[in-house]
Protein backbone atom coordinates (compact mmCIF):
# COMPACT_ATOMS: atom_id res chain seq x y z
CA UNK A 1 0.00 0.00 0.00
CA UNK A 2 1.21 3.75 -0.63
CA UNK A 3 2.89 5.52 2.00
CA UNK A 4 1.89 9.03 1.85
CA UNK A 5 4.27 11.63 3.00
CA UNK A 6 1.48 13.17 5.15
CA UNK A 7 -2.28 12.83 5.98
CA UNK A 8 -4.33 15.77 7.31
CA UNK A 9 -7.01 15.06 9.30
CA UNK A 10 -10.28 18.12 9.23
CA UNK A 11 -10.79 20.45 6.50
CA UNK A 12 -11.35 23.11 8.45
CA UNK A 13 -10.00 26.87 8.54
CA UNK A 14 -6.91 25.01 10.20
CA UNK A 15 -6.44 21.89 7.49
CA UNK A 16 -7.34 23.99 4.69
CA UNK A 17 -4.12 26.25 5.51
CA UNK A 18 -2.05 23.34 6.29
CA UNK A 19 -2.82 21.44 3.35
CA UNK A 20 -1.94 24.76 1.66
CA UNK A 21 1.35 25.33 2.58
CA UNK A 22 1.99 21.52 2.71
CA UNK A 23 1.41 21.89 -1.27
CA UNK A 24 3.35 25.07 -1.72
CA UNK A 25 6.46 23.08 0.24
CA UNK A 26 5.74 20.28 -2.12
CA UNK A 27 4.82 17.65 0.37
CA UNK A 28 2.63 14.73 -1.32
CA UNK A 29 -0.22 14.78 1.19
CA UNK A 30 -4.19 13.91 1.39
CA UNK A 31 -6.50 15.70 3.52
CA UNK A 32 -9.61 13.54 5.12
CA UNK A 33 -12.68 15.51 6.68
CA UNK A 34 -15.30 13.84 8.53
CA UNK A 35 -18.14 16.03 6.70
CA UNK A 36 -19.96 15.38 3.38
CA UNK A 37 -19.65 18.77 2.17
CA UNK A 38 -16.63 21.80 2.42
CA UNK A 39 -17.04 24.28 5.13
CA UNK A 40 -16.03 22.23 8.71
CA UNK A 41 -18.10 23.15 12.06
CA UNK A 42 -19.38 25.86 10.03
CA UNK A 43 -21.93 24.30 8.42
CA UNK A 44 -23.45 23.34 11.08
CA UNK A 45 -24.50 26.55 13.06
CA UNK A 46 -27.67 27.61 13.76
CA UNK A 47 -29.35 29.73 10.49
CA UNK A 48 -30.02 32.52 12.73
CA UNK A 49 -26.18 33.25 12.97
CA UNK A 50 -24.88 35.73 10.56
CA UNK A 51 -21.68 36.59 9.43
CA UNK A 52 -22.43 39.82 11.38
CA UNK A 53 -22.80 38.48 14.82
CA UNK A 54 -19.56 36.23 14.74
CA UNK A 55 -16.95 37.42 16.15
CA UNK A 56 -14.59 37.16 13.02
CA UNK A 57 -13.33 34.65 10.09
CA UNK A 58 -9.67 35.09 9.32
CA UNK A 59 -8.79 35.40 5.37
CA UNK A 60 -6.72 31.73 4.35
CA UNK A 61 -4.04 32.01 2.75
CA UNK A 62 -3.81 33.44 -0.60
CA UNK A 63 -7.64 34.60 0.01
CA UNK A 64 -9.97 37.21 1.01
CA UNK A 65 -12.03 36.52 4.15
CA UNK A 66 -15.95 35.93 3.64
CA UNK A 67 -18.14 39.61 3.99
CA UNK A 68 -19.31 40.76 7.75
CA UNK A 69 -22.74 41.41 6.38
CA UNK A 70 -26.31 39.84 6.77
CA UNK A 71 -25.64 36.55 5.20
CA UNK A 72 -26.19 33.50 7.18
CA UNK A 73 -22.54 32.31 8.30
CA UNK A 74 -23.52 28.64 7.98
CA UNK A 75 -23.74 29.10 4.33
CA UNK A 76 -20.88 32.27 3.48
CA UNK A 77 -18.39 30.42 5.24
CA UNK A 78 -18.83 26.85 3.76
CA UNK A 79 -18.91 28.74 0.37
CA UNK A 80 -16.17 30.71 0.49
CA UNK A 81 -14.13 27.12 1.93
CA UNK A 82 -15.45 25.35 -1.29
CA UNK A 83 -14.12 28.17 -3.90
CA UNK A 84 -10.63 28.17 -1.83
CA UNK A 85 -10.69 24.19 -1.91
CA UNK A 86 -11.73 24.17 -5.98
CA UNK A 87 -9.50 27.49 -6.54
CA UNK A 88 -6.12 25.84 -5.36
CA UNK A 89 -7.04 22.08 -5.91
CA UNK A 90 -6.38 20.62 -2.82
CA UNK A 91 -6.44 16.83 -2.34
CA UNK A 92 -9.76 16.30 -0.20
CA UNK A 93 -11.45 13.33 0.66
CA UNK A 94 -15.24 13.12 1.98
CA UNK A 95 -16.81 11.98 4.27
CA UNK A 96 -14.14 9.82 5.89
CA UNK A 97 -14.59 9.62 9.66
CA UNK A 98 -11.46 8.79 10.83
CA UNK A 99 -11.63 5.83 14.02
CA UNK A 100 -8.07 5.10 15.11
CA UNK A 101 -4.63 6.00 14.20
CA UNK A 102 -2.17 3.55 14.89
CA UNK A 103 1.87 2.96 14.72
CA UNK A 104 3.03 -0.02 12.64
CA UNK A 105 6.64 -0.07 12.65
CA UNK A 106 7.31 3.47 12.27
CA UNK A 107 4.31 3.88 9.63
CA UNK A 108 1.13 5.83 10.45
CA UNK A 109 -2.19 4.07 10.08
CA UNK A 110 -5.06 5.96 9.83
CA UNK A 111 -8.22 3.63 10.02
CA UNK A 112 -12.10 5.10 8.44
CA UNK A 113 -13.95 1.71 9.16
CA UNK A 114 -12.35 -0.65 6.24
CA UNK A 115 -10.58 1.84 4.60
CA UNK A 116 -6.79 2.57 5.85
CA UNK A 117 -3.85 5.23 4.69
CA UNK A 118 -0.68 4.80 5.77
CA UNK A 119 1.93 8.00 6.15
CA UNK A 120 4.92 8.96 7.40
CA UNK A 121 3.40 12.31 9.72
CA UNK A 122 -0.25 13.02 10.10
CA UNK A 123 -1.95 16.79 10.85
CA UNK A 124 -4.36 16.65 13.33
CA UNK A 125 -6.80 19.23 12.21
CA UNK A 126 -10.36 18.03 13.68
CA UNK A 127 -10.91 21.22 16.17
CA UNK A 128 -13.76 20.78 18.93
CA UNK A 129 -17.04 20.44 17.20
CA UNK A 130 -17.81 17.13 17.57
CA UNK A 131 -16.71 17.18 21.35
CA UNK A 132 -19.24 19.23 23.10
CA UNK A 133 -18.65 19.22 26.94
CA UNK A 134 -22.01 18.81 29.06
CA UNK A 135 -20.66 18.44 32.65
CA UNK A 136 -23.17 16.25 34.78
CA UNK A 137 -25.34 17.46 37.90
CA UNK A 138 -27.72 14.95 40.32
CA UNK A 139 -30.91 15.02 39.21
CA UNK A 140 -29.86 15.56 34.96
CA UNK A 141 -32.03 12.69 33.94
CA UNK A 142 -35.35 13.45 35.46
CA UNK A 143 -35.43 16.47 33.63
CA UNK A 144 -39.23 16.96 31.65
CA UNK A 145 -37.88 19.98 30.02
CA UNK A 146 -35.50 19.87 27.03
CA UNK A 147 -31.76 20.04 27.30
CA UNK A 148 -29.50 21.64 24.50
CA UNK A 149 -25.85 21.77 24.06
CA UNK A 150 -24.59 25.01 21.69
CA UNK A 151 -24.48 22.67 18.73
CA UNK A 152 -28.14 21.96 18.88
CA UNK A 153 -28.86 25.37 19.00
CA UNK A 154 -31.70 25.99 16.78
CA UNK A 155 -31.85 29.92 16.44
CA UNK A 156 -33.42 31.87 19.22
CA UNK A 157 -37.11 31.75 17.70
CA UNK A 158 -37.23 28.71 18.81
CA UNK A 159 -37.37 29.52 22.70
CA UNK A 160 -40.58 32.02 22.67
CA UNK A 161 -42.58 31.56 24.85
CA UNK A 162 -40.18 29.35 27.12
CA UNK A 163 -38.51 29.82 29.87
CA UNK A 164 -34.90 29.11 29.32
CA UNK A 165 -31.89 28.92 31.58
CA UNK A 166 -28.24 29.65 30.03
CA UNK A 167 -25.49 27.94 31.57
CA UNK A 168 -21.89 28.97 30.85
CA UNK A 169 -19.63 31.80 31.20
CA UNK A 170 -18.40 32.31 27.64
CA UNK A 171 -18.78 34.32 24.39
CA UNK A 172 -21.87 31.80 23.30
CA UNK A 173 -23.72 32.33 26.73
CA UNK A 174 -23.51 36.10 26.18
CA UNK A 175 -24.37 35.94 22.58
CA UNK A 176 -27.57 33.37 23.43
CA UNK A 177 -29.09 35.59 26.58
CA UNK A 178 -28.30 38.72 23.89
CA UNK A 179 -30.79 36.94 21.39
CA UNK A 180 -33.42 35.10 24.16
CA UNK A 181 -33.60 37.91 26.60
CA UNK A 182 -35.69 40.31 24.35
CA UNK A 183 -38.06 37.48 22.95
CA UNK A 184 -38.64 35.61 26.15
CA UNK A 185 -37.60 34.83 29.75
CA UNK A 186 -33.92 33.63 30.75
CA UNK A 187 -32.02 32.88 34.07
CA UNK A 188 -28.03 33.00 33.48
CA UNK A 189 -25.44 30.47 35.61
CA UNK A 190 -22.06 30.18 35.53
CA UNK A 191 -19.45 28.65 37.43
CA UNK A 192 -17.28 31.82 38.06
CA UNK A 193 -18.08 35.51 38.21
CA UNK A 194 -18.23 36.23 34.97
CA UNK A 195 -14.76 38.60 33.90
CA UNK A 196 -16.00 41.56 31.61
CA UNK A 197 -13.68 43.58 29.22
CA UNK A 198 -14.51 47.41 29.33
CA UNK A 199 -11.41 48.15 27.15
CA UNK A 200 -10.64 47.67 23.83
CA UNK A 201 -9.32 44.22 22.68
CA UNK A 202 -6.24 45.11 21.48
CA UNK A 203 -3.10 43.19 20.21
CA UNK A 204 -1.04 43.28 23.11
CA UNK A 205 -3.85 41.99 25.18
CA UNK A 206 -5.05 39.48 22.63
CA UNK A 207 -1.04 38.02 22.63
CA UNK A 208 -1.94 38.04 26.53
CA UNK A 209 -4.78 35.67 26.23
CA UNK A 210 -2.70 33.53 24.13
CA UNK A 211 0.47 33.41 25.92
CA UNK A 212 -1.94 32.13 29.32
CA UNK A 213 -3.29 29.06 26.56
CA UNK A 214 0.46 28.24 25.66
CA UNK A 215 1.52 28.52 29.02
CA UNK A 216 -0.75 25.51 29.80
CA UNK A 217 0.22 23.95 26.38
CA UNK A 218 4.06 23.78 27.21
CA UNK A 219 3.05 22.05 30.25
CA UNK A 220 1.25 19.26 28.42
CA UNK A 221 -2.42 20.31 30.16
CA UNK A 222 -5.20 20.48 28.67
CA UNK A 223 -5.76 23.95 26.74
CA UNK A 224 -8.00 25.97 27.75
CA UNK A 225 -9.88 28.32 25.27
CA UNK A 226 -8.88 31.19 23.77
CA UNK A 227 -11.70 32.94 23.86
CA UNK A 228 -12.52 31.98 27.94
CA UNK A 229 -9.20 34.41 28.52
CA UNK A 230 -9.64 37.10 26.62
CA UNK A 231 -12.66 38.44 29.39
CA UNK A 232 -16.33 39.05 27.93
CA UNK A 233 -17.92 42.09 26.10
CA UNK A 234 -21.26 42.60 25.21
CA UNK A 235 -21.51 43.81 21.18
CA UNK A 236 -24.07 46.28 20.42
CA UNK A 237 -26.36 43.27 19.05
CA UNK A 238 -26.37 42.25 23.01
CA UNK A 239 -27.47 46.06 24.78
CA UNK A 240 -31.21 45.26 24.85
CA UNK A 241 -30.30 42.28 26.70
CA UNK A 242 -27.88 44.18 28.86
CA UNK A 243 -30.62 46.80 29.83
CA UNK A 244 -33.50 43.85 30.68
CA UNK A 245 -30.72 42.99 33.18
CA UNK A 246 -30.10 39.78 31.89
CA UNK A 247 -26.54 39.33 32.46
CA UNK A 248 -26.26 41.69 36.07
CA UNK A 249 -28.85 38.84 37.51
CA UNK A 250 -26.55 36.08 36.73
CA UNK A 251 -26.59 33.25 39.50
CA UNK A 252 -23.92 30.64 40.97
CA UNK A 253 -24.32 27.01 39.71
CA UNK A 254 -27.74 25.32 40.87
CA UNK A 255 -27.02 22.37 42.98
CA UNK A 256 -29.36 19.65 41.35
CA UNK A 257 -31.80 19.33 38.39
CA UNK A 258 -35.33 18.65 39.07
CA UNK A 259 -38.36 17.48 37.07
CA UNK A 260 -39.52 21.18 36.02
CA UNK A 261 -36.57 23.19 37.40
CA UNK A 262 -33.51 23.58 39.35
CA UNK A 263 -32.63 23.78 42.70
CA UNK A 264 -29.68 26.24 44.64
CA UNK A 265 -27.95 24.96 47.66
CA UNK A 266 -29.60 27.44 49.31
CA UNK A 267 -32.89 25.95 49.35
CA UNK A 268 -34.09 28.41 45.90
CA UNK A 269 -35.62 27.04 43.06
CA UNK A 270 -36.62 28.15 39.57
CA UNK A 271 -39.01 26.52 36.99
CA UNK A 272 -37.54 25.92 33.61
CA UNK A 273 -38.62 24.92 30.46
CA UNK A 274 -35.15 24.32 28.98
CA UNK A 275 -31.76 24.13 30.13
CA UNK A 276 -29.11 25.57 27.19
CA UNK A 277 -25.93 24.33 28.09
CA UNK A 278 -23.01 27.14 26.85
CA UNK A 279 -20.61 25.01 28.36
CA UNK A 280 -18.11 24.39 25.78
CA UNK A 281 -15.99 21.88 23.86
CA UNK A 282 -13.24 19.65 24.13
CA UNK A 283 -10.36 18.83 21.50
CA UNK A 284 -11.50 15.96 19.28
CA UNK A 285 -8.12 13.93 19.60
CA UNK A 286 -9.88 10.41 20.63
CA UNK A 287 -8.50 8.60 17.89
CA UNK A 288 -4.78 9.73 18.44
CA UNK A 289 -4.73 7.80 21.82
CA UNK A 290 -2.94 4.72 20.35
CA UNK A 291 -0.27 7.31 19.88
CA UNK A 292 0.38 7.77 23.53
CA UNK A 293 0.82 11.52 22.70
CA UNK A 294 -1.10 12.87 26.30
CA UNK A 295 1.15 14.08 29.31
CA UNK A 296 0.65 12.78 32.58
CA UNK A 297 -1.11 16.59 32.80
CA UNK A 298 -3.66 15.12 30.69
CA UNK A 299 -2.81 17.27 27.74
CA UNK A 300 -0.60 16.97 24.61
CA UNK A 301 2.40 18.89 24.98
CA UNK A 302 3.57 21.04 21.71
CA UNK A 303 7.30 22.35 21.00
CA UNK A 304 8.42 25.92 21.09
CA UNK A 305 7.05 25.90 24.89
CA UNK A 306 3.48 25.77 23.68
CA UNK A 307 3.80 28.03 20.60
CA UNK A 308 4.61 25.69 18.27
CA UNK A 309 2.11 22.57 16.61
CA UNK A 310 4.56 19.60 16.94
CA UNK A 311 3.82 17.36 19.22
CA UNK A 312 7.21 16.80 21.85
CA UNK A 313 6.08 13.11 22.64
CA UNK A 314 6.18 12.39 18.70
CA UNK A 315 7.20 14.68 16.44
CA UNK A 316 5.82 13.43 13.51
CA UNK A 317 2.60 14.62 14.58
CA UNK A 318 1.31 18.54 14.52
CA UNK A 319 -1.67 19.19 15.77
CA UNK A 320 -3.34 22.77 14.18
CA UNK A 321 -6.90 24.00 15.77
CA UNK A 322 -5.59 22.89 19.77
CA UNK A 323 -5.11 24.83 22.46
CA UNK A 324 -3.36 28.41 21.22
CA UNK A 325 -4.10 27.72 17.51
CA UNK A 326 -7.79 27.50 17.95
CA UNK A 327 -9.23 30.42 16.82
CA UNK A 328 -9.76 31.32 13.09
CA UNK A 329 -6.12 33.55 12.78
CA UNK A 330 -4.68 31.31 14.84
CA UNK A 331 -5.38 28.31 12.71
CA UNK A 332 -4.01 30.11 9.67
CA UNK A 333 -0.57 30.81 11.30
CA UNK A 334 -0.63 27.06 12.81
CA UNK A 335 -1.10 25.66 8.54
CA UNK A 336 2.20 27.11 7.97
CA UNK A 337 4.01 26.12 11.27
CA UNK A 338 2.60 22.83 10.78
CA UNK A 339 3.83 22.52 7.01
CA UNK A 340 7.22 23.46 7.95
CA UNK A 341 6.76 20.53 10.88
CA UNK A 342 6.21 17.95 8.52
CA UNK A 343 9.15 19.10 6.39
CA UNK A 344 11.47 18.77 9.46
CA UNK A 345 10.11 15.26 10.18
CA UNK A 346 10.53 13.77 6.79
CA UNK A 347 14.08 15.45 6.51
CA UNK A 348 14.69 13.80 10.09
CA UNK A 349 13.86 10.59 8.79
CA UNK A 350 15.47 10.62 5.38
CA UNK A 351 18.30 11.56 7.12
CA UNK A 352 17.89 8.39 9.27
CA UNK A 353 17.51 5.97 6.25
CA UNK A 354 20.46 7.45 4.82
CA UNK A 355 22.53 7.25 7.86
CA UNK A 356 21.56 3.92 8.80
Amino acid sequence: MEILESIVLGAGQAGLSTSYHLKRLGIEHLVLDANDAPGGAWQHRWDALTMTDVHGVAELPDAEAPVRDAQRANFAVPASFSDYEREHALPIIRPVRVDLVTDEDGILVVHAGEREWRTQTLVNATGTWTQPFLPHYPGMETFIGEQLHTVDYPGPEYFVNKRVLVVGGGASAVQFLGALAPITDTLWATRREPIWRDDDFTPEAGAAAVALVEKRVAQGLPPQSVVGVTGLMLRPQEREADRLGAYADRRPMFQRIEPDGVRWADGSFEQVDVILWATGFRPAIGHLAPLHLRSAAGGIQLDRNGRGTTSVADPRIQLVGYGPSASTIGANRAGRSAAKGVQRALTNVESAVTSG
